[in-house]
């Protein structure tokens, strides 16, 4: 299909300013050095060629000349082989399977959560916060095991934790001390550069992360 979007010569990341999925994309092009032009899409009124090119209306969509890519882990493995340094990935067969299950888990147990308190009415989104909450505090010591999320090196699973950890404090959570290894661990994602520069305005007016409530105290 040949529209004004897929003929551009330079790889294209449209998304949206504020979503999660389209965040933790951004996070691996900067990551990788990659250049490629972000556009910003207002999701009430997306550019007539981009809902062609993507069925779903969904973002992020990345356009790479022939190549139409509409799903956020596929556009982040994508980058991951194409741009294959510095790796995000482990390289044997074996650690590459326990890393696409814990992106999974990622997936399933807390992005799920996410979407719920950003799109149900406010009951349910409330019972998906304290899910929420409650379930990363119960996984502090796992943060607490490695430098990254258990790995020694920073990867897409990273990638993936960081924009939903940048979101607990504008979605209402405040994690206890006890998750004190969360906290230090999102930390040091945030004082990456790749994911300073993944920001996009919107983004940057999001609080930083989520801090001790006095009754935790």
């Amino acid at each position: 299909m040949a529209t004004a979007a897929s003929r551009k010569s330079v790889m294209t990341l449209f998304c949206s300013p504020t979503c999660a999925y389209s965040h933790r994309t951004r996070i691996v092009l900067h990551e990788k050095g990659i250049s490629a032009d972000i556009e910003y899409v207002d999701m009430s009124d997306p550019p007539e060629d981009l809902v062609e090119l993507n069925p779903y209306g969904t973002m992020p969509t990345l356009v790479d000349r022939d190549l139409v890519l509409y799903d956020s882990r596929i556009i982040m493995e994508y980058l991951d082989e194409r741009f294959p340094h510095p790796p995000l990935h482990p390289m044997d067969p074996v650690s590459r399977a326990r890393a696409r299950l814990l992106a999974h888990r990622v997936e399933h147990d807390w992005y799920s959560l996410l979407e719920e308190i950003e799109n149900a009415p406010e009951g349910r989104s409330q019972k998906a916060r304290k899910q929420l909450r409650e379930s990363l505090i119960a996984a502090a010591p796992i943060f607490a095991a490695k430098p990254y999320f258990l790995s020694d090196e920073f990867c897409l699973v990273d990638c993936s934790l960081a924009p939903l950890l940048w979101r607990l404090p504008m979605l209402g959570i405040d994690l206890p001390r006890q998750a004190e290894p969360i906290k230090a661990y999102a930390t040091r994602l945030f004082e990456r550069h790749s994911f300073q520069a993944s920001l996009s305005e919107e983004e940057r007016e999001f609080a930083a992360p989520a801090h001790v409530t006095p009754e935790d105290a």
